[in-house]
Formats: structure tokens, sequence, C-alpha cells
């Protein structure tokens, strides 16, 4: 069952005005659903953009922000919660635990590494909750051909292409949460379409 919806982006906006638009349709999705997005806190790039959408279309919305980042990210004001943690690893792991499944979106560093801790944390069984990459303009397939990679050279096994899967926009990754909504959290929760199964 979806209650709570897990954002991972950018804190910058990027080049593309493909992503701002992802950000803002992925809000407004969230929103028309009755779930709650948990996100980083941030009132820049496309997490700003993100939580105004899911605030501007009534939605509740959780931010995690590290106190250290409380002036750099510029802290989201006029949200449901804003929690504030000591460290980065407690923001990941308030941001985990507090969702339902995964949406991720283009950004840097901050979101591979949220996206990589997610996907590591299932495929050890800490969680059984969807992950879905929103592939908006090819954004993930160099980070799919490194995974591609590790399992072709034997670091991981093929059956860990399951932990995750992948849209090429926003009305397809809500197609596939919706999917899981159904379903329920665990089993099979893709969509027969999806290529990457």
């Amino acid at each position: 069952m979806i209650e709570s919806v897990c954002v991972f982006c950018g804190s910058r906006p990027g080049r593309s005005v493909a992503y701002a638009q992802l950000a803002r349709d992925t809000g407004r999705s969230i929103a028309r659903r009755g779930w709650r997005l948990v996100y980083g806190g941030g009132d820049i790039g496309l997490m700003g953009i993100l939580a105004t959408a899911v605030l501007e279309a009534g939605g509740e919305v959780i931010g995690i922000l590290p106190r250290r980042l409380l002036d750099r990210e510029v802290a989201k004001g006029g949200i449901s919660e804003l929690v504030v943690t000591a460290t980065m690893f407690e923001r990941k792991e308030r941001m985990i635990s507090g969702a339902d499944a995964f949406l991720v979106l283009p950004g840097g560093f901050g979101t591979l590494d949220e996206l990589l801790e997610v996907v590591t944390l299932r495929q050890l069984g800490y969680h059984d909750k969807p992950i879905v990459l929103v592939d908006v303009d090819g954004f993930w397939q160099p980070c799919l051909a490194l995974f591609d990679r590790l399992i072709g050279e034997g670091f991981a096994d093929p059956s860990t292409r399951r932990l995750w899967s992948v849209a090429d926009g926003a009305e397809k990754a809500f197609a596939l949460l919706d999917a899981a909504h159904a379903r329920g959290r665990g089993g099979d929760w893709r969509a027969r379409e999806d290529s990457n199964l």
C-alpha cells in the first residue's frame, strides 16, 4: 500500500527544461493520488520545483534536511513538516524509512548516492519497496549501462535487474506505482510492458 513516495532529485535544475517539467508533473501526480511526498527538504533546483508543485496541488510534503545544509539548500517554507537531522546518513535513513516507494528523477552525486542506497538495501532484503528511475531524455541510460557492466563482469547477479524499473516519463512511472499500490507491497509489481524485466 502506497501512502508516501520518496523522490530523489537534483538540488540544481539541470540544463534541460524537461527536468523541471518532470518535477512539476511528478509533484502534481503525487498530490492528485493523495500520497505524501518525502524529499530532501530544499527549496532549490528540482527539489524546490517538486515540492512547490505538490503544495500547489493541495498535497502533503515532508522535507528532511541535515542541519549543515539548512542554509545551503534553503529549507522549503510552508511544507507540512521539516525534519532537521544531524547527518546526511540520518537524512537518508529517515527518507527511506518514511516512504512506501521511490522515484528517482535526474540529479547529481547525491541523487546517485540515494539511488544506490535504496537498490542495495532492497538487494539485501532490508525493504521490498518499488524503485522507479524516471529516464527523461535518456538521463539514466549511462547509469543503467554501468549496472549492466557490473552484472556482465560477474559482480552482481542478473536477477538484480528486478530491483528497479525504468519509466521514460511521469505518466509511465505513476502507472508502475499505481500497479504497486493496487497489488500491495512486494511481489512482481511491475507492469507487463516493462522492458527491464
